[in-house]
């Protein structure tokens, strides 16, 4: 979404966090593998926290001229870059959330998020139902059993 080069920024939840780690592990992977041209210029924690995603974002809109993107560990933090862009007068931001919470599904579709990440709880819940009555049938059972995200941008 950034073009292939530019500045980014990832505000990290909670550290030592499951979801602050995969996350995270996640956007640096792809970040390495897939985005040459592009330079984190900032990672710091916002704590899973709007009002942290706000102050964060102010600090490091003031130290950074140009930041072309940025991914947040969840929706609450970025919908904070958000705001802080907003005052701050800094247009052409893109910015990606995580969790698919109303708030930012409304700020994709009013064009204020490129985008935010579903995790699916409903099929998370009938595949652990399933799972669970397999089990209980006497049937094997995988270890770990992966739900594909969405990604939703409309």
């Amino acid at each position: 979404l950034v073009g292939g080069e530019g500045n980014v920024v990832e505000l990290e939840g909670i550290a030592g966090t499951s979801a602050a780690r995969d996350r995270g592990a996640g956007f640096n992977a792809y970040m390495e593998e897939s985005c040459m041209g592009v330079t984190v210029v900032a990672r710091q924690t916002a704590n899973f926290n709007r009002a942290e995603g706000l102050t964060v974002f102010e600090n490091i809109l003031q130290a950074e001229d140009v930041v072309d993107g940025v991914f947040a560990h969840n929706d609450e933090m970025i919908l904070g870059a958000v705001e802080a862009a907003t005052a701050a007068g800094r247009d052409g931001i893109v910015f990606v959330g995580f969790d698919a919470v109303d708030d930012a599904v409304a700020a994709v579709q009013d064009g204020t998020l490129a985008a935010t990440v579903a995790q699916q709880p409903g099929l998370m819940g009938s595949l652990g139902v399933e799972t669970a009555a397999a089990f209980l049938a006497g049937g094997m059972v995988e270890g770990y059993i992966p739900v594909n995200l969405a990604l939703v941008t409309e």
